[in-house]
């Protein structure tokens, strides 16, 4: 028999499984040493808002009975070595998920990726951290996984798609990831624990038989008659296939420069820049869980969002954190040299001494008037150009320039900076002098407006670190709605984040999977 509980759980009790077990046979009305029962969790949220943290707990209770697995799909990929192949640009989440779902739906997926495997990529990520080095094809942002394999592993989406979340999340969990994901409302999972489950990603993928290309650059589209027939690479090499399913990422801009060149339609988007901002992880856990000294045992790391709205020169813009890391750590995430981006990471026990978030400020189209001359280009431009300041800034090296949160609002030059996880170092500097005004002058209002919202958030023990540029694709790449297909190329489905239709491993994996299946769907074999 099975019973189904809704609890309000004091933070021990839903932390610890002796104590979470003794809680339901209570609630139960069953005594502790009842027999042959089982207690789980089947989702899990905590709420801080009042002075006492709360963990709300959905949970089974088994009695004589024997739990199944909370997961409700079980991928079945079958042999696709001499099935029709599609082609995918990219092997972050969107390319791999759709490489999952060519196969199960019988066609053979052919994975093209700029960057090097999971494992070899690590050296690149050590040689810019310790030595400034930056790979253009292999770095935070290319390589297999993509992004968000060593830049944290959030798996939260505001997706309203609940069954597909689910379905992402359940292969996620076949290929090496914790139930835990299941069941928290903001899963995680760890850039420490990511690497392992992409690899396992990409061994299905080469047991079904498809292909995997590491270091392969795409450089051309064979494009006849307003039809996609294949791509052509850094080798010269033709790759042919019924349809190219393009998941490049939001940071390949040799390929919106390709599409531009070859008057394939693609149109600037609106993104949002700023900076990241890191406090002592303690001093966020006592603002958010209103605790004296720390969060206690139980208590994962606390995080936040903010958002406010700011009037400039006429113009009403949001800011709002973007990525927040608690525990975590800034790492270097620029994809060319002479440019210096930061994004943020944390492990799966998130218990680094740091919490960082993205601060950003939304930014429009007519923002750029000076930037209209690139066309479909004009953020993508305005985006670089910050980025090569902000290095040029940092002292041309991957130090990054800095400066302390009080200290920025009075438009002060800080003499000190303060410990930080950022492994490059940093370089105190104007933050004015990275950012332009219109988006340093919303930042210094908004974190006024935040340190009332949380007391003690605006302080001088707190620094922000430039710039966060990578937020989205500055490049939309236009789509039919219904078919997800290129409206001026056939058989071209543009896909994921770079494209401007995802933000973040879950939803650019159920994007991926949705073009897999429109692709399929409208030019498989019947």
């Amino acid at each position: 028999m099975k019973k189904e509980f809704s609890l309000k759980l004091s933070p021990e009790e839903a932390y610890d499984p002796e104590l979470f077990q003794q809680a339901v046979l209570k609630r139960a009305g069953l005594t502790p040493d009842f027999p042959q029962v089982f207690a789980r969790q089947t989702r899990r949220s905590i709420d801080a808002r009042g002075r006492k943290v709360i963990v709300n707990v959905e949970a089974d209770l088994f009695i004589n009975e024997k739990p199944g697995s909370l997961l409700d799909h079980s991928p079945d990929y079958p042999f696709v070595g001499n099935a029709e192949a599609l082609i995918i640009v990219g092997a972050g989440p969107a390319g791999m998920f759709a490489a999952l779902r060519a196969i199960e739906l019988g066609i053979k997926p052919i994975l093209i990726e700029r960057g090097k495997d999971v494992r070899a990529r690590r050296r690149d990520l050590a040689a810019i951290n310790k030595e400034g080095i930056v790979n253009p094809d292999s770095n935070y942002c290319f390589g297999e996984g993509g992004a968000g394999t060593y830049s944290d592993g959030k798996l939260y989406t505001r997706s309203k798609k609940r069954g597909d979340i689910r379905r992402i999340m359940e292969i996620l969990v076949t290929h090496g990831a914790t139930e835990e994901i299941l069941v928290d409302a903001h899963p995680h999972i760890g850039t420490n624990k990511l690497p392992v489950l992409v690899a396992k990603l990409r061994e299905s993928i080469l047991e079904a038989g498809g292909e995997i290309h590491f270091e392969t650059r795409v450089e051309d589209l064979i494009i006849k008659e307003d039809e996609i027939k294949g791509v052509i690479t850094q080798a010269g090499d033709q790759i042919h296939g019924i349809g190219v399913i393009l998941a490049t990422g939001h940071s390949a801009r040799d390929i919106f420069q390709l599409l531009d060149r070859k008057k394939v339609f693609i149109e600037a988007k609106p993104f949002a820049l700023g900076v990241r901002i890191e406090h002592a992880q303690n001093l966020i856990d006592r603002i958010q869980y209103h605790c004296e000294v720390d969060r206690g045992p139980y208590l994962p790391a606390s995080s936040y969002s903010l958002v406010h709205q700011t009037q400039f020169q006429g113009k009403q813009r949001g800011v709002f954190s973007f990525c927040m890391c608690p525990g975590g750590f800034i790492v270097p995430a620029a994809t060319a040299p002479g440019e210096l981006v930061v994004n943020g990471m944390s492990p799966s026990r998130r218990d680094s001494r740091f919490a960082n978030s993205g601060m950003v400020v939304s930014v429009e189209l007519e923002d750029l008037p000076q930037y209209q001359k690139y066309g479909p280009l004009a953020a993508m431009h305005f985006q670089a150009e910050i980025e090569q300041k902000a290095w040029e800034l940092g002292g041309k090296t991957q130090t990054a320039p800095a400066q302390r949160m009080v200290d920025f609002v009075k438009k002060r030059v800080s003499t000190s900076l303060l410990d930080t996880s950022y492994q490059p170092g940093l370089n105190s500097v104007e933050m004015r002098e990275v950012l332009l005004p219109f988006i340093a002058e919303r930042m210094a209002m908004a974190f006024t407006a935040f340190g009332q919202k949380m007391k003690g958030y605006f302080t001088n023990e707190a620094q922000i670190i430039g710039v966060e540029s990578r937020t989205s694709s500055p490049v939309r790449i236009p789509r039919d709605r219904e078919t997800f297909e290129h409206p001026q190329i056939k058989r071209l489905y543009p896909c994921g984040e770079g494209a401007g239709y995802a933000g973040g491993i879950v939803s650019a994996a159920m994007d991926g999977e949705r073009c897999a299946e429109k692709l399929i769907e409208a030019y498989a074999k019947k």
